[in-house]
């Protein structure tokens, strides 16, 4: 694959493929993907069109949480390989003309790391304890610090054996670390570099809106109906305890500061809950280069709030003079070929646990949208995130049975949440085998019958499948989307329809409830409807990419 966009700003109009490492492919049969599982496969991924790929950690760690509590950063977990393995890995992606982008964990550590478990053996006020927040507890010592609760469910705070308490937004095996300890900074720019000169493209900073955090004394309970990422009203803004502080943005600027010092230029991305008009701070021109657009993610599926959400998104990153981001689905949401067939009024986490039953969704519905979503997703300007599987238009597994449901969301809260696992569920390469072509033996998440039909296998030779359908889009996408033209509307259509263009290209996607007659003067690219061939008319929840007849 040749690139033919400029080297110095790739990042601007990518295409970035996201790689959950235990659900990609199992190379030597234990159940979990890894890095050989992913070298052998990066090929898929060349010729679906990315330009990139983003891996999450691959880290040693205990996998409390799906390798998200790292016990060091600058290693590889033997249960998905070595060293040699990272360095072949992204030697063959290079080979393939793919950037490599590599997840970093700045907010936590696993409480398997060095540092804290020599804090747990040193007294309290020690250097060791510095790193980490520990605090002293209320009510003679016997209760938290603070009410603040866990993203994950449950108190912050867990009490270590000589009384102290430690905080973790997240798990209690995902101690905070301190980011006001000039330690914790060296050592993390320390582990940038690392990866820096192994030859990885960039850095996507998990939990980016809450490093710094207020330790001001007394510290400051947060009461009832505590929010936790997305950080709207209540006069919280920039002055939360813990998320989306003012203070954060002089970290990034640091881990700037260490990529800028590489050439040729290396890209950072923020995960930052923070609200949309916060979350550009985040792009500033010494900050990161990009922050996901999770408002377009959660945006309905509606003409009029996804056409608000789009609006507002590239205005708010002209704002910085950023390139804005979209994404549809990630290692952490309802895939959205279920998602966007629920009903408004109805919450992801509460359709997963209905009575213990799982109500149904129209699945022929779901794959419609889906389909349209992609198209729509894709002619936005600026950088694409897609999420591994996706492209075989995969949806949630919402029915996992609960004795193998390892997502600590499900844990830490008593089985109130189903958890992030559904969309967890290991690729299908393959019709058929113990795992679909995922690897020799079972996958650690079982696969339904329904994802044979899904597979890359069976979708390869098939010009209408999903499959199809990302692979031109994306061959199109090459040639036609800037992320420097301009969005133009076009107006006096249904309010029910999306019609816009960019630079040569046009997008029209029909969220009404009856057919549209596509323009007349224009040829018909795509479309994202099943039919045998291009019509002139777009049914209910179908796109189309058009150009202007000469």
């Amino acid at each position: 694959m040749t690139d033919t966009r400029p080297g110095d700003a790739w990042w601007r109009t990518a295409v970035v493929y996201q790689i959950y490492v235990r659900s990609f492919s199992d190379s030597d049969g234990d159940g979990l993907g890894d890095l050989p599982g992913i070298t052998a496969r990066l090929r898929h991924i060349a010729d679906l069109g990315a330009d990139a790929v983003w891996i999450t950690p691959f880290y040693p760690s205990p996998m409390h949480d799906g390798g998200y509590d790292v016990a060091d950063h600058r290693d590889v977990d033997p249960r998905f390989g070595t060293l040699d393995d990272a360095d072949a890995l992204i030697e063959r992606a290079h080979a393939l003309g793919l950037r490599v982008i590599t997840d970093i964990v700045p907010n936590h550590t696993s409480d398997q790391h060095g540092w804290f478990q020599e804090a747990l053996e040193a007294p309290s006020g020690s250097p060791a304890r510095a790193r980490y927040v520990f605090r002293d507890g209320r009510a003679d010592g016997t209760e938290p610090p603070t009410d603040w609760q866990s993203v994950f469910g449950g108190p912050a705070w867990r009490r270590v054996p000589d009384g102290q308490w430690y905080l973790h937004l997240f798990g209690p095996h995902q101690p905070d670390l301190d980011w006001s300890h000039p330690e914790v900074r060296e050592d993390f720019e320390a582990t940038l570099r690392f990866w820096l000169d192994r030859g990885v493209d960039g850095f996507r900073f998990d939990v980016a809106h809450g490093m710094a955090k207020d330790f001001s004394t007394p510290l400051r309970d947060l009461g009832p109906g505590q929010v936790h990422h997305r950080i709207v009203g209540d006069g919280w803004e920039g002055d939360h305890p813990f998320w989306d502080r003012d203070d954060v943005h002089a970290l990034l600027r640091g881990f700037r500061r260490v990529t800028d010092a590489y050439s040729p230029p290396r890209t950072t991305v923020a995960e930052s809950w923070a609200a949309l008009d916060r979350r550009a701070l985040y792009t500033r021109p010494d900050e990161l280069h990009q922050a996901f657009n999770f408002d377009f993610l959660t945006t309905p599926w509606r003409a009029d709030a996804l056409r608000a959400t789009i609006d507002r998104s590239l205005a708010l990153a002209a704002s910085t003079a950023a390139a804005p981001t979209w994404v549809l689905s990630n290692h952490d949401v309802v895939r959205h070929a279920s998602r966007l067939a629920l009903p408004a009024c109805v919450d992801p986490d509460d359709w997963l646990l209905t009575d213990g039953r799982i109500p149904a969704i129209d699945s022929d519905a779901a794959a419609r949208r889906a389909r349209a979503a992609a198209l729509l997703l894709l002619a936005l300007p600026g950088a694409a995130y897609l999420y591994q599987g996706e492209e075989l238009g995969l949806p949630e597994v919402p029915d996992l049975p609960t004795d193998v449901v390892q997502d600590p969301v499900h844990h830490r809260s008593a089985g109130r949440r189903k958890g992030r696992d559904g969309c967890r569920v290991p690729l299908p390469w393959t019709r058929g085998g113990p795992s679909l072509g995922f690897g020799p033996g079972p996958a650690w998440l079982p696969q339904p019958s329904s994802y044979s039909p899904l597979s890359v296998e069976a979708q390869s030779g098939d010009p209408r499948s999903t499959l199809s359908l990302y692979r031109k889009a994306l061959a199109l996408r090459r040639t036609l989307v800037h992320v420097d033209a301009p969005l133009q509307w076009h107006s006096g259509r249904d309010a029910a329809l999306l019609d816009f263009s960019i630079g040569p290209l046009r997008c029209v996607v029909n969220l009404s409830n009856e057919p549209t007659a596509l323009p007349a003067d224009h040829l018909i690219l795509l479309t994202s409807g099943l039919r045998a061939a291009p019509q002139e008319t777009l049914m209910r929840d179908e796109a189309a990419w058009l150009s202007k007849s000469e």
